[in-house]
């Protein structure tokens, strides 16, 4: 069993499985809350606890997976690509949207860190929790935060912003598909650009291209805060 631990394959057919068995839930249960990859989660985790597996062993196939991360960011750029003369259209409200929206999330992680007296690096650590991985952890470490803290919280962003988008959509009556993709894509970045492209073609095409921009202009805000 030990050998069967140590393998990188064991890490990558968990993950695979675990995920495969939060899609088939989420389909079965048509629950918001039933996110396919908060389960996939608790069940690697209960997985791990239960046989007392290190989660070095898990983390040789979760390692591999990881490398697929940038890619799968990058191949949203198909949908932008397809939605390309809308974007042309709305492009002084994609900037003036994501621009509010990653000020709006960093100015209020700021200043919660500093009521509740966090120190630098966990404030590091939280402030892009609304952009994408790959881009959050090169700014919490440029800025002397820790990358697990912030892939945590960047995950459970993702979850919650792909949960409460439907809910929110109907509460606010946003029928405009460009206004509801832009504000998907700015607070919950790659996870709620997958429930995005469920609620249609042009939410799931400015979703991505506000992960992005709010990307790029997190980068530039980090600066600034920092």
């Amino acid at each position: 069993m030990d050998t069967l631990f140590r393998s990188p394959l064991f890490g990558i057919m968990l993950s695979i499985l675990a995920y495969g068995l939060g899609v088939l839930i989420n389909r079965k249960t048509r629950c918001a809350a039933a996110n396919p990859l908060l389960i996939a989660i608790l069940l690697v985790i209960g997985v791990l606890v239960a046989f007392r597996i290190p989660l070095e062993s898990y983390q040789r196939g979760g390692d591999f997976i990881a490398l697929f991360l940038a890619p799968a960011t990058a191949s949203l750029a198909v949908s932008i690509y397809r939605q390309l003369p809308l974007l042309k259209k709305n492009l002084l409200p994609v900037l003036a949207g994501c621009g509010t929206g990653s000020l709006a999330s960093m100015g209020s992680v700021w200043l919660l860190c500093r009521l509740f007296r966090l120190d630098e690096a966990l404030t590091a650590s939280l402030l892009p929790k609304s952009v994408t991985t790959p881009i959050a952890i090169e700014i919490a470490s440029q800025y002397g935060g820790i990358p697990s803290i912030t892939v945590a919280i960047v995950v459970l962003t993702g979850i919650l912003g792909a949960a409460a988008a439907p809910a929110l959509i109907r509460l606010f009556r946003i029928r405009n598909p460009v206004e509801a993709g832009l504000a998907i894509g700015t607070c919950s970045h790659a996870v709620g650009t997958s429930k995005a492209l469920e609620l249609g073609e042009a939410e799931g095409a400015m979703s991505s291209i506000a992960i992005g921009v709010s990307g790029l202009l997190t980068v530039l805000f980090a600066m600034i805060i920092g």
